[in-house]
């Protein structure tokens, strides 16, 4: 098991950016894919981006391509995920996920453990 601490969350206006982080412990991180997921309320916890264990491979929701971007330090045992030109229909709290499969999708059974959630409220 591996544990995952979300920080960076918080209040931006329409157009502005935030930089969420998670730092990892627990477990090898480097062997671990990362992953970020949101959840609206009301709504279903949804993919925002993933990167696998080397950090060479990305891959985002639609609704973040060119805006989010997705990396990884290991040699600091954190992922970070830069928000740029946020929306409000980006309001959510953003969870940090981490995959034993060294290459995980967008899909949240492949994610073994899951931090608590940072939330991101973006004003119009």
């Amino acid at each position: 098991q591996v544990q995952l601490v979300e920080s960076g969350g918080g209040l931006v206006q329409a157009g502005g950016s935030l930089r969420l982080s998670c730092a990892a412990s627990g477990r090898t991180f480097i062997a671990l894919g990362m992953g970020w997921f949101r959840q609206a309320p009301g709504k279903e916890r949804e993919f925002v981006a993933s990167i696998n264990w080397s950090g060479v491979n990305t891959d985002y929701a639609d609704s973040v391509k060119g805006r989010f971007t997705i990396s990884r330090d290991n040699a600091k045992n954190m992922v970070s995920l830069q928000m740029n030109s946020l929306k409000p229909e980006d309001t959510a709290i953003y969870y940090c996920a981490a995959s034993r499969s060294g290459s995980p999708s967008y899909s949240r059974g492949q994610y073994d453990s899951w931090g608590r959630g940072t939330q991101v409220t973006v004003s119009s």
